[in-house]
């Protein structure tokens, strides 16, 4: 199986998720009181576990694997603690942003979960922050790709966008587009062989060294998931290729259902 989880999350009404959500943040807070603000985020994982089985919770599991796998591909994730049907991510941050909203939403579509929370204990009273979907399988399955503007410039091109949509066919969209971009390094050959540092030069101006993933001699891969502005990234990723010596940049930005995959060459 593509992607596998040990435990089955029941989809739960807003009537029922309420409910046992009122009494989760009531210990949230209660945790925070008593152990204050500066403990690390297993501190107050463990601690959340033991106060709801105290509670009444039937079944409270932390550090949760989900495992994604391509042919011999495996990657592992972890969610911080799932209580009763119930899906939670702890932070220990100053503020939540939207890459910790992206992975609460990730583990949703892996769990096909509707409902999850964030949790964060480092501000002065405990943040939740819920977030819902209504995305199903079905629709992390109904994927509009545009190829129009690639172009196999080697094999190793050619290879990258067949990888690229294989994934897509097993794990579907909508997931953190880090997750699609470990597999295609590992695929390529590992990070000591995909990742270089590149010179850049501003004309004869030497600028220091960048990092790129490199699948084919003098042609790199970059994965993004912008939502909007796709035109100023591309002029964007042209300037960047202006400064280098690369043949080529091939681009493949993930937008939710819709999928752009470009090929930017060197003028």
């Amino acid at each position: 199986m593509p992607i596998s989880c040990p435990i089955k999350v029941r989809h739960l009404n807003p009537e029922e998720f309420n409910e046992r959500d009122f009494r989760v943040m009531g210990h949230a807070f209660k945790s925070q009181n008593e152990l204050g603000r500066m403990c690390e985020e297993g501190v107050y994982q463990l601690d959340l576990q033991a106060r709801l089985l105290a509670d009444g919770f039937r079944d409270v599991q932390v550090e949760v694997p989900v495992v994604l796998s391509h042919q011999d591909f495996i990657k592992e994730l972890s969610i911080d603690l799932i209580a009763d049907d119930l899906v939670y991510e702890l932070k220990t941050v100053l503020t939540l942003t939207g890459d910790h909203e992206a992975q609460l939403f990730t583990y949703l579509f892996l769990l096909e979960a509707t409902r999850g929370k964030l949790l964060n204990f480092r501000p002065p009273k405990v943040e939740g922050l819920l977030r819902a979907t209504g995305i199903t399988h079905a629709d992390r399955h109904r994927l509009h790709i545009d190829s129009s503007a690639w172009h196999d410039l080697t094999s190793g091109c050619a290879r990258l966008r067949s990888l690229m949509l294989e994934l897509l066919g097993d794990w579907g969209g909508y997931l953190e587009f880090e997750h699609y971009e470990d597999a295609l390094i590992y695929f390529f050959g590992g990070d000591k062989v995909v990742e270089q540092r590149l010179p850049l030069r501003r004309r004869a101006l030497s600028l220091g060294t960048q990092r790129f993933l490199c699948h084919a001699p003098k042609v790199a891969f970059r994965l993004s998931a912008f939502t909007s502005g796709l035109d100023n990234v591309e002029a964007q990723l042209r300037r960047l290729l202006a400064l280098s010596d690369l043949h080529a940049i091939h681009w493949i930005n993930l937008n939710r259902s819709e999928i752009r995959m470009a090929t930017h060459l060197h003028q």
